[in-house]
């Protein structure tokens, strides 16, 4: 039975409730994202790089009429691979064999470069992609040798299983945004994989927020003899590729150096790995790629696009672009002993849950601006995005590698933060989805803007 109670109790409850459905929404915890970082099975990650070892050489200039060996029976397996997980799943998902024909300095003859790419149209907003990329080839010692076996398990078969896992897993649940799964060819030749896709993602109009570029993900033992199955690198660009001449000048003046979309897609992972995953950290690495090295996010870069490189922590180059071979007890190349199943299933999950957060948050705000030169206060605007239930705009020192404070302020198109001077702080605003997921943080102008083209109002910023 329940009890009579005051009517001063009720009309506290009623302005309680109020008061609380008035709340600025803010990021919650996701069961689901925890479901998500258990996920990931070593027996699917093993079995699909066994395969693609089994096939010999998969370098770019091998046979592509053998059903048993070179890329082109790696790339129908591949595609019979992401079809079988699309009938699993209804027909969720959609796959397109983009290509193009290249020559080039390590292409002497035309040769047909094609990626094979499953595509989970999203429900909400379907031209908004996530893409999670590993390139398929691979080589040995001399980079024209396509003949002689390049078993490439880590270098790029860990990237390529870790997407069709990834795939596997996302394949049945709901997501706003496209999921985009795309094993590229030609990388070791020049990157072309890379490009055929950026030139297929801007040709079918796709708003690319991020490009998760997996390339070498399966070792947790360095050259040096490091054991390391707790860390791994993101590589992200600091200023954006394609800045004009006079949007670089405004950054170099205002900031910006540090804050482009990439480089806050990469805090955005280690956000999500410190939450979810225990077990490993993201150490954010900032460069576009390693030292005089590079992968296929560069042509996403210099399309536009927001792209990183994930890669192991400690690298082992005894097995990297090697002839098979064994010299003073020492075992050179490529081979499946090498990898780190356990490691790579933790990495996949990393790309698993990144991609999963964001599909379901919505799109990062759009012409983020400040001001409050000669005052006290800052100002911070933003347009709306579509789903949005509400912003959250951050801040922190400028030698603060990640953000430091955070304000929930409401389904509003701006916000004014009291006695922080604009002078002394980086800034940023992200936006909320009703259900408690967050984009990325947008840092203000074209420096950090996550659109290809901004409007051209703020094309001078």
């Amino acid at each position: 039975m329940f009890k009579r109670m005051p009517l001063l109790w009720f009309a506290l409850l009623g302005a309680a409730s109020a008061s609380q459905a008035a709340m600025p929404v803010v990021p919650r915890e996701q069961p689901a994202l925890h479901a998500l970082a258990s996920a990931p099975s070593e027996a699917e990650l093993r079995a699909t790089i066994t395969r693609l070892v089994s096939f010999g050489t998969r370098h770019t200039l091998s046979d592509t009429k053998s059903d048993s060996r070179g890329i082109g029976a790696a790339r129908r397996w591949v595609k019979s691979r992401f079809e079988a997980i699309a009938r699993d799943c209804g027909g969720c998902i959609e796959v397109v064999t983009p290509s193009q024909i290249v020559t080039g300095k390590r292409i002497p003859n035309p040769t047909e470069v094609m990626d094979v790419v499953a595509i989970k149209r999203g429900k909400g907003d379907p031209k908004r992609v996530i893409v999670m990329s590993g390139h398929l080839d691979s080589r040995v010692t001399d980079i024209m040798n396509s003949r002689s076996d390049a078993p490439g398990a880590n270098d790029d078969a860990s990237g390529v299983a870790a997407l069709i896992e990834a795939a596997r897993l996302l394949s049945k649940q709901d997501s706003d945004a496209t999921l985009v799964f795309a094993a590229l060819s030609g990388e070791e030749q020049g990157l072309y994989g890379g490009k055929v896709l950026a030139d297929y993602a801007v040709a079918q109009g796709w708003q690319v927020e991020a490009d998760l570029n997996n390339d070498i993900i399966g070792n947790s033992r360095g050259q040096n003899g490091v054991l390391d199955s707790t860390t791994v690198r993101v590589f992200s660009e600091g200023t954006k590729s394609n800045e004009t001449a006079a949007q670089a000048n405004y950054r170099r003046y205002h900031g910006g150096e540090v804050d482009s979309p990439s480089r806050n897609l990469a805090r955005y992972m280690a956000t999500l790995a410190d939450g979810y995953l225990p077990d490993l950290r993201v150490r954010m690495i900032y460069r576009t790629d390693r030292f005089g090295r590079g992968g296929d996010q560069v042509e996403f870069l210099e399309a536009g696009f927001p792209a990183v490189r994930v890669t192991e922590a400690h690298e082992d180059y005894t097995r990297q672009h090697q002839d098979l071979r064994t010299e003073r007890g020492v075992s050179y190349g490529d081979t499946i002993a090498g990898i780190d199943f356990r490691y790579l299933a933790r990495v996949t999950a990393l790309n698993t849950l990144t991609m999963a957060a964001l599909s379901r948050a919505p799109a990062p705000p759009t012409g983020v601006a400040i001001a409050g030169a000669v005052a006290t206060d800052t100002t911070v605007k933003w347009n709306k995005v579509p789903g949005a239930a509400g912003y959250r705009v951050h801040w922190r020192d400028t030698t603060a590698p990640q953000w430091q404070y955070a304000r929930a302020v409401g389904i509003v198109d701006h916000a004014v933060l009291r006695d922080v001077v604009i002078d002394d702080w980086f800034f940023g605003v992200s936006s909320v989805s009703a259900d408690g997921y967050e984009s990325p943080v947008v840092f203000p102008g074209f420096a950090g803007s996550f659109e290809r083209s901004p409007p051209s109002a703020a094309a001078a910023q």
